[in-house]
């Protein structure tokens, strides 16, 4: 779908890969430009199979990609830098703006050798406010959005924390690619190119505050931010004899069909959970009674049941059994490959289907500069 897009990754570490292995496998020929030696630093994350900088979270959002080392302070890696620029249609890049104008790297000296280039500058902080030349990862971004104060909540624990995951810099990653796309659907209607700001503070905050902006939508504000619902410390999974189970009761009627199946229909019949609003004021009670009921079944039991009654459910599995599920087996998610250097592994592949683009296998992810021979030399037959 992306066939004839030639894209110059100039990132590192989850944010901006993330945004060119979508772009990848979407069809575009992606060049990852690397440091010599070391490379992108998450390369290093996590216990290789074979090769010293072949992690597996580098494997993970780095398929479809070729590579090449170069020293950009370099005066000849340098000049190749600009000669693949000079034929690209976009470049991504999460360098800091004064670091890309001491390169020569700026928006406006990379316009000179490609007036039409998609700039996709991936940042930390909004250009335009006070905080544009500090640094940012994941972690300081949950700080600074308000996530870190989800938790705290939910459990009653007051000390601040992350969620476990890069979220952060994965949100924002998935904004670089749908704002590249669009900023290639204009060019390709206007003939203009153009800069694209991806700012992850005002990406992440935006995705969060969707919700959490809660009640302080209003000015004066009618309660406290926060998205209640999400934040009951209720509305978790819940015991099983054998595990733990996740039930939603997304329709008010639903309520009656969860009791039922679980053998106590007559406790929502309660004059307190007579309207929606009152199952929703006293929802707090209502999870607590299903906590209490559940472990008189194994997760098999209250998954049949649900799914029988329409009650979305699922069983709570741990992460190391996810691979298991019967449905990624049925349907072949995760994908076995055979690496060239680093052997059997597992590939989570993109979870979208296009019927006009079938799954052909992509590049297997690249170690440091191994293309840039034939990426050199073509740059080189350009001249």
């Amino acid at each position: 779908m992306l066939n004839g897009i030639k894209v110059i990754d100039l990132t590192t570490v989850v944010f901006g890969p993330y945004c060119t292995q979508v772009l990848a496998d979407l069809g575009a020929d992606v060049i990852k430009v690397e440091s010599p030696g070391i490379g992108d630093a998450f390369r290093w994350a996590g216990i290789p199979a074979a090769t010293p900088g072949m992690g597996p979270q580098f494997m993970a959002l780095n398929r479809g990609k070729r590579s090449i080392a170069l020293n950009l302070k370099d005066e000849g890696d340098n000049a190749v830098m600009r000669g693949l620029l000079a034929d690209a249609d976009v470049l991504v890049v999460n360098v800091r703006g004064k670091a890309l104008e001491r390169l020569g790297l700026d928006y406006d000296a990379v316009r000179a050798l490609r007036p039409d280039i998609i700039y996709v500058h991936c940042v930390g902080f909004g250009q335009d406010g006070p905080y544009a030349d500090l640094q940012a990862y994941d972690d300081v971004i949950q700080a600074a959005s308000g996530t870190a104060t989800l938790l705290p909540r939910v459990d009653g624990d007051p000390r601040p924390r992350y969620l476990p995951s890069l979220v952060a810099d994965k949100v924002a990653g998935l904004h670089a690619a749908y704002a590249t796309l669009a900023a290639l659907f204009h060019r390709q209607r206007t003939g203009e190119g153009q800069r694209v700001e991806v700012p992850m503070l005002e990406v992440f905050t935006s995705f969060m505050m969707l919700e959490h902006l809660g009640n302080q939508t209003f000015d004066p504000p009618t309660g406290p931010a926060g998205y209640e619902r999400q934040l009951d410390p209720d509305r978790q999974p819940f015991p099983t004899s054998d595990g733990a189970v996740s039930i939603v009761a997304y329709t008010p009627d639903a309520w009656d069909r969860i009791f039922t199946l679980l053998e106590d229909p007559d406790f929502i019949t309660a004059e307190r959970f007579a309207t929606p609003r009152g199952r929703f004021e006293h929802s707090a009670e209502l999870y607590q009674h299903i906590a209490a009921l559940t472990p008189n079944f194994t997760t098999a039991e209250v998954v049949a049941r649900c799914h029988a009654a329409q009650i979305p459910a699922q069983p709570v599995r741990d992460l190391g059994e996810v691979m298991d599920d019967p449905h990624f087996i049925a349907t072949g998610f995760f994908r076995r490959r055979e690496h060239p250097s680093e052997g059997a592994y597992f590939e989570v592949p993109q979870p979208l289907k296009f019927g006009a683009m079938p799954y052909t296998p992509p590049r297997f992810p690249p170690r440091i500069d191994e293309h840039g021979a034939e990426i050199r030399s073509a740059v080189e037959g350009r001249d």
